[in-house]
């Protein structure tokens, strides 16, 4: 039986111990997360596909990881997509699915990777939330659209109890520098009897 992580994901405390969790998850990533049901990325990807139907619109996939979420945005309509992700072991399982134009890596505690205003619309599935990418990432992902670009992404259950998560989304609408496109709360993880919130966010 191979070994889990799915469990000890939420306790990290650190990037460089994210990382270094990720790196020994990449072999088994697709599977573990698969007897679970993983729901989130379709659900994103279909989100984003009602507000932004263009297959040939350049999406960038943040935190792409293997790249379930590069098929299931492949699977949506989006032809043309570029992947980034600080574990080169997640990549090779990503650039082995072939739904990716570009596929590039970061270092995780580089605090501004992007290129700004590079994509129209930016994803970040199952990324922003407790034990994988902190809550400044909803800032940097922002700042690096245009305006009018679009980001989706999701909050799980436990980025949804707390309130850091939530409180930098509620930061840019409140300010008036983004406005809510879609919100839905469903399933993320059903084998672990964990649900998501999906949101589509316009810059505005």
């Amino acid at each position: 039986m191979s070994e889990k992580f799915l469990k000890d994901t939420y306790s990290l405390d650190s990037p460089e111990e994210t990382k270094a969790h990720y790196e020994k998850w990449a072999a088994s990533y697709d599977d573990e997360v698969g007897e679970h049901g993983y729901a989130t990325p379709g659900r994103v990807a279909e989100a984003l596909w009602s507000k932004l139907p263009e297959p040939q619109t350049p999406i960038l996939d943040y935190g792409c990881g293997t790249g379930l979420s590069g098929l299931a945005l492949r699977r949506a309509g989006f032809e043309v997509i570029d992947g980034v992700d600080p574990t080169p072991q997640m990549l090779e399982g990503a650039r082995a699915k072939g739904v990716y134009r570009n596929l590039s890596s970061f270092e995780i505690t580089d605090p501004d990777p992007l290129e700004q205003g590079a994509y129209k619309a930016i994803t970040a599935i199952g990324v922003i939330g407790v034990g994988a990418a902190p809550p400044q990432t909803f800032d940097l992902l922002m700042k690096a659209l245009p305006k009018g670009g679009l980001l989706a992404f999701s909050f799980n259950d436990h980025a949804l109890a707390d309130p850091s998560y939530s409180g930098r989304l509620n930061d840019w609408l409140d300010m008036g520098a983004a406005r809510l496109l879609f919100k839905e709360y469903g399933p993320h993880l059903p084998g672990m009897d964990l649900k998501s919130d999906v949101y589509i966010v316009e810059k505005m």
